[in-house]
């Protein structure tokens, strides 16, 4: 019997797999389709007719709202920029980030107190520009974990950070934001993840059963007094294709609060594995990801409130899965740390929880801003078959078995851009790049996209291939320089030497393997 019964478990799984994936491809098809039919864009290098204050706010007109909607998708979008402009001459084009302002009165605000769409002028439709600055600097933070983050299969460091916290916003540009990193986070993967998340086979130098997962930091003296109080951000990192959402996560419900004596509070158990997976075996995880945030941000809390700053937040960013983890991350540290303003900005993350938690969330203070892509899968994930059943059938959402969104979303679309390609790309529609290209140039859900939209396009282009050919601009150009080599004295080309204060775990290592790294 048990043998049968394990057998009927491994076919129904593989029929829920199999259905599941033809419904998502059907779903994505039939809505492409559609847009495809119904939009024809004209894309020409001529300057876009609207013209835009960087701090106007746009409000549509309620008489023309209808006449906008109908004509919306036969009008034509143009470029401002054409490939000559990515031709570098000397000269530049408009600064690639926004005029920063004081928003010391208005923080709680952006922050989210008020829920952001619920306040008397709405800050999400159309955009405030103050609250779409900061939300690009969070969406910056979180890419850094990609941009540092080793790839390389045959690195000895890989599923580690390449820069150490004292150097990582110098070389990623990061530092005009003005904060200071104070701790990196590291996870076990004690779940199916995708193999890019594996540490390296050469793991005997690095570590064989933690990942980079992010990083805490903090906001400096002169950021805080323009920002309006001491903000602390945790940055985490998320995986990269929609396709590993689906094959590689564990979507059973599991109980997340010991104290939830009616047990009705539950969250994806792969997500809550990674984040609270420790071992005393290990080098880098005998505290959980989970253990090692809430003793930082108790310290900086405590350090900054000695030095006399009485307004400070946490700020919790992350994509795709670092925006899950950022959920639990905000619940954690809202029953552990009373009185914390807490705010989640998340790209492109799937569902967590089901209802109970979303509404425990509400009730213990924490404002979430979910940043979406319309052709975005990941979203819908985990629950898309089981929810769309539901609700065929009429079925109240609200059951405690079913997997449920939480916060405000801000949705963008793809095929608002002149710079991107409209068609069906899984892997592009979910990368971190492309949501802060739609982000910096959305005005509202009737407008066209930003003509003096400030982030450099090319970024787009980084880790996909999604910018239209007119703009010339190569696909995938992200790479470390000859791919991490560097030629040495005597013309050979080797891997370049990490300093001591690069590797920050050499006090850990054997000798065996410090003369390892010397060599």
């Amino acid at each position: 019997m048990e043998k049968t019964g394990a057998r009927k478990t491994k076919w129904v799984l593989k029929l829920k797999s199999i259905v599941a994936w033809k419904a998502i491809r059907k779903a994505i098809s039939s809505t492409m389709k559609k847009k495809q039919q119904q939009q024809r864009f004209h894309l020409t290098c001529a300057p876009s007719p609207i013209r835009v204050h960087e701090g106007a706010v746009i409000k549509p007109n309620p008489r023309t709202k209808a006449k906008k909607s109908a004509s919306h998708c036969t009008k034509s979008l143009a470029l401002t920029y054409s490939a000559s402009d990515f031709i570098d001459r000397g000269d530049h084009m408009t600064p690639t980030k926004s005029p920063k302002e004081n928003i010391s009165t208005k923080w709680h605000e952006i922050h989210g107190l008020l829920n952001w769409e619920k306040e008397k002028e709405n800050l999400l439709d159309p955009l405030q520009p103050w609250l779409r600055r900061e939300l690009v600097k969070y969406g910056e933070f979180a890419q850094a974990t990609y941009d540092a983050f080793d790839f390389d299969p045959l690195s000895e460091y890989r599923g580690s950070c390449r820069y150490n916290r004292h150097k990582l916003f110098e070389e990623l540009g990061l530092t005009k934001h003005g904060y200071e990193v104070t701790k990196y986070i590291y996870a076990m993967s004690h779940v199916d993840v995708p193999s890019w998340m594996e540490t390296s086979f050469l793991g005997e130098t690095w570590s064989k059963d933690s990942n980079w997962m992010g990083y805490v930091s903090v906001s400096n003296d002169e950021e805080s007094e323009r920002i309006g109080r001491r903000d602390i951000v945790m940055a985490w990192r998320g995986t990269v294709a929609p396709t590993e959402w689906f094959m590689d996560l564990k979507t059973k419900l599991e109980r997340i609060d010991d104290d939830d004596q009616k047990g009705n509070i539950k969250v994806a158990k792969g997500f809550l594995s990674i984040y609270r997976s420790k071992s005393k075996r290990t080098r880098y995880n005998k505290l959980s990801a989970s253990e090692q945030v809430r003793e930082e941000v108790k310290r900086l809390v405590k350090l900054y409130k000695e030095k006399g700053d009485q307004e400070i937040s946490f700020t919790i960013a992350g994509h795709s899965l670092g925006g899950a983890l950022a959920l639990l991350n905000a619940y954690e540290a809202a029953t552990s740390i009373p009185g914390l303003p807490i705010c989640v900005i998340s790209f492109g993350a799937p569902r967590v929880g089901n209802m109970a938690f979303q509404n425990k969330l509400a009730e213990i203070g924490v404002k979430i801003l979910r940043i979406v892509v319309k052709q975005d899968i990941v979203p819908k994930l985990p629950g898309i078959i089981m929810s769309k059943i539901l609700h065929k059938l009429h079925v109240d959402t609200r059951v405690n078995c079913v997997y449920s969104h939480v916060g405000t979303q801000l949705e963008l679309d793809m095929f608002m851009s002149p710079y991107l390609k409209h068609e069906n790309d899984f892997v592009g529609s979910h990368n971190l790049e492309i949501y802060l290209h739609l982000l910096d140039g959305f005005l509202c859900k009737q407008c066209k996209f930003r003509p003096n939209a400030r982030r450099d396009i090319a970024l787009v282009n980084k880790n996909t291939g999604m910018l239209v050919k007119e703009l010339r601009i190569p696909q995938f150009w992200y790479q470390l320089p000859h791919k991490g080599l560097v030629l040495d004295k005597q013309g050979r080309w080797v891997k370049p030497y990490r300093e001591p204060e690069d590797v920050h775990f050499v006090k850990h290592l054997s000798k065996h393997q410090l003369a390892s790294i010397n060599l």
